[in-house]
């Protein structure tokens, strides 16, 4: 369980990216912080590993304060995967991969057989793992960072807008495959995106940000959908646009669902 209590955040220069930031994250769920740029959900995120240091309140893991652990062991125990994948561009998919094994002090054969492993797991040909990132799409990248955040089997993976950088029919593929691999895997994901649709999508509980990482709702994609804690929100995950209001039609013997303004959205499975 990771849970942040009262945490704020104010910079060298005076800017406050967090004011005082409540939040349990439940273990083997995924939590998306979604907002919009300078809400303070990227800082957040990287509080958990210290990445940023809180400069109020704290941050614990499993009730241990986050500030009393030494930086580089506790983001080695911890799964990170970033926007545009991070990945070095003078090394080999399968050694990108395994660096977090041979900082571990892996073996390198042990490493690359893992890191296989996790390359499989995320979809990729074991053909690729010798290629360079730059050889890849960019959907390609991006499971190779995937499969990075997972191979040294974290409790915790921390991604940070991870599928922003692709095309939407890839980014579609991702968040499916995601979904798909957190229902295999359990592990405790906490997700930032801008994206409220890949928020509900991926998470299990979601939390809805204004500037300055002041919570305006918590709760499933359902209780923020069915019960909007205020014009903002109503706003932010578009109930107040057509979309959003579904209806059911008879159409040729299907039911068909439709939105506000007519326009068909899908139909119901038999």
């Amino acid at each position: 369980m990771i849970e942040y209590r009262s945490v704020g955040k104010t910079y060298g220069d005076g800017t406050t990216a967090v004011e005082d930031f409540s939040l349990v994250i439940p273990s083997r769920s995924t939590t998306v912080l979604v907002g919009s740029s300078g809400c303070g959900k990227t800082t957040l995120l990287r509080m958990v590993n210290r990445m940023v240091d809180a400069t109020a309140g704290q941050v614990l893991i499993d009730d241990v304060d986050v500030a009393t652990r030494e930086p580089v062991a506790l983001r080695r125990s911890i799964g990170y995967v970033m926007q545009q994948a991070g990945l070095l561009p003078h090394r080999t998919v399968i050694d990108n991969v395994a660096t977090p094994l041979r900082l571990a002090r892996v073996s390198r054969g042990e490493a690359r057989k893992r890191a296989l492993e996790a390359l499989e797991r995320v979809g990729l040909d074991a053909g690729l793992a010798r290629r360079y990132p730059g050889q890849l799409s960019g959907g390609q990248q991006q499971r190779v960072g995937v499969a990075r955040g997972l191979v040294a089997d974290p409790n915790i993976l921390l991604m940070d807008e991870p599928f922003g950088a692709v095309d939407p029919i890839v980014r579609a593929d991702l968040q499916h495959q995601m979904v798909e691999l957190q229902q295999e895997l359990g592990k405790t994901i906490v997700f930032v995106t801008h994206d409220i649709e890949e928020a509900f999508l991926l998470g299990d509980q979601v939390v809805i940000l204004r500037k300055g990482g002041i919570v305006s709702q918590v709760g499933t994609p359902a209780e923020i959908l069915a019960s909007p804690a205020d014009d903002f929100v109503r706003s932010f995950v578009g109930l107040d646009k057509g979309h959003r209001k579904l209806r059911i039609e008879e159409v040729e013997g299907q039911q068909v669902v439709v939105d506000e303004q007519g326009r068909a959205t899908g139909v119901l499975a038999p």
